[in-house]
């Protein structure tokens, strides 16, 4: 693979399975922010903490500001550190993300990842299961980026530009969601799609992914779909 490559990983269902853990989170936080029960969850799947945390506001009948939103992150981040043992426990690391991972270390590629979860929470998964040691989570995009997804793959490539001082002409995301598909098509990078997560091969298909695998087990599928999506990359609008 020739350099510059930067690669954007998705975490949930991609990388990594922590089951109903994140429900748990997002009530951990919830109750501690509005001091009441969390009834009823917005979608998760493919999706933006700041767009679920909108929709589960509006949901459950609670006005708060959107300038009043860091009160929610800072809940999310302190429930997940504290949810990194119950992650271990009912959760697991999905096979061949790692070896994928270290391969594109080895080949050169910049690292990082499009999640919808807020960086602390990105952080913490990814620490739990032993995942970041060649990820640079300093220029990701996260949930609290945006609520459409797109503007994270974007905003992640202009952060890995402006830390490592080039310019990625080959980006490529690797996502298990129609979300993620749509995203890195809107932001104009490449993209290979997994069906890892609840969404098959004809739907991701159907979203426009020209690659999806069925899992990150053959690492040299996987860097060959890498290697030949990244090439048909587009510079962000």
């Amino acid at each position: 693979m020739t350099p510059p490559t930067l690669v954007l990983w998705d975490i949930d269902r991609t990388l990594v399975y922590v089951g109903e853990v994140s429900r748990e989170i997002y009530a951990r936080a919830f109750q501690e922010v509005t001091g009441q029960p969390l009834r009823t969850f917005a979608d998760m799947t493919g999706r933006t903490d700041k767009a679920i945390l909108t929709d589960t506001l509006a949901i459950n009948g609670v006005a708060l500001p959107e300038e009043r939103f860091e009160l929610f992150y800072a809940a999310l981040a302190r429930a997940a550190e504290a949810s990194r043992e119950r992650m271990r426990e009912r959760g697991h690391r999905l096979p061949g993300g790692k070896e994928a991972i270290e391969a594109l270390a080895r080949a050169g590629a910049v690292q990082t990842v499009v999640t919808g979860n807020i960086r602390p929470t990105a952080i913490v998964k990814l620490d739990a299961f032993d995942l970041l040691e060649h990820l640079d989570v300093e220029v990701g995009g996260y949930g609290s980026d945006d609520r459409v997804r797109a503007a994270l793959v974007r905003r992640a490539r202009e952060r890995a530009e402006a830390r490592y001082g080039r310019v990625f002409e080959r980006v490529v995301a690797i996502g298990d969601t129609p979300h993620d598909v749509q995203a890195a098509r809107d932001a104009g990078v490449g993209v290979v799609a997994v069906a890892t997560g609840r969404s098959g091969q004809d739907e991701l298909v159907a979203a426009g992914a020209a690659v999806v695998l069925p899992d990150l087990t053959d690492t040299e599928a996987v860097l060959e779909a890498i290697a030949a999506s990244a090439t048909t990359s587009e510079a962000a609008p």
